[in-house]
């Protein structure tokens, strides 16, 4: 016996098949017409890199760092290694320093580094380093908590310094390095200082022959630094608990020879700190 379908039955079925295929098609059509007007439109897209470039240092002078780096990146991004890459990635270095991105502005200048070894900017790239590393953001809210910048950790103090002493050996014409000297004057005290911060921690907790030896090294190793005052003075008081007469009276002696009129001996540890002060060089 043959099965016979009803003509109208296979015409429905095709019909049903027909119209799922087509509604899949709208909305696959709905579905990408949705995307392509959810995207975010690039006013940028087909720019020069002059144009970038440009956009991007008026965003700068404006201090509006989210579009300025998103400018400086996209040069970066669609013309690289041209003049206007290179300059964009020191001024992304220069952008996330002053919208307190530290660690990425230190790391756009290792990267420039490896890429443009001899770059006539080196210069001012390594007095860039300088000031990132001089400026840790914690530096803002010594003015709240009264911590002077001494008693952090001195590893950026250390890495800043060493910036502007290869700045000032490599360049030493270079237009910053006026300015890297006198920041230097101040790191040089500054790491005096931690190394005082860590002898008078030993005295206070009775190792006498540890804070003698810390308080050395500031006068051996930070010649003419004024830590060396409080280094003396720590000194004269561990060599007297440590019942060294000699070497107590040499210290003291020193001491009242450079520091005549030293406030030390009569205030202890409680002197002035405003030599510290970090907002005089922003």
């Amino acid at each position: 016996m043959i099965l016979r379908v009803p003509a109208h039955s296979i015409h429905a079925s095709r019909f049903g098949s027909v119209a799922r295929t087509f509604f899949a098609l709208l909305f696959t059509l709905v579905l990408a017409a949705c995307g392509t007007t959810s995207a975010k439109y690039d006013k940028t897209a087909g720019w020069s890199a002059e144009q970038l470039y440009a956009d991007g240092k008026q965003e700068m002078s404006a201090g509006n760092w989210k579009d300025a780096r998103e400018r400086m990146t996209a040069v970066e991004s669609r013309y690289p290694f041209g003049v206007y890459a290179q300059q964009a990635l020191i001024d992304v270095a220069y952008i996330n320093w002053k919208d307190g991105e530290n660690e990425q502005a230190l790391a756009a200048i290792d990267r420039f580094q490896q890429l443009y070894p001899n770059h006539p900017g080196t210069d001012y790239v390594l007095y860039l380093k300088g000031l990132i590393n001089f400026t840790p953001a914690s530096a803002f809210m010594t003015s709240v908590t009264g911590q002077d910048p001494s008693e952090r950790d001195p590893k950026g103090l250390r890495a800043s310094y060493d910036a502007f002493t290869e700045l000032i050996n490599r360049f030493p014409d270079s237009k910053y390095v006026p300015d890297a000297k006198q920041r230097m004057a101040w790191l040089v005290n500054a790491i005096a200082m931690n190394e005082v911060h860590v002898a008078r921690y030993y005295y206070e907790r009775g190792a006498y022959v540890a804070a003698a030896n810390r308080a050395q090294t500031v006068i051996t190793d930070f010649e003419g630094a004024p830590a060396a005052e409080e280094a003396l003075y720590i000194m004269v008081l561990a060599y007297d608990k440590l019942n060294m007469p000699d070497l107590k009276n040499d210290a003291q002696r020193v001491l009242d020879r450079n520091y005549p009129n030293s406030k030390f001996p009569k205030q202890g540890f409680k002197v002035d700190k405003a030599w510290w002060d970090p907002w005089g060089w922003f």
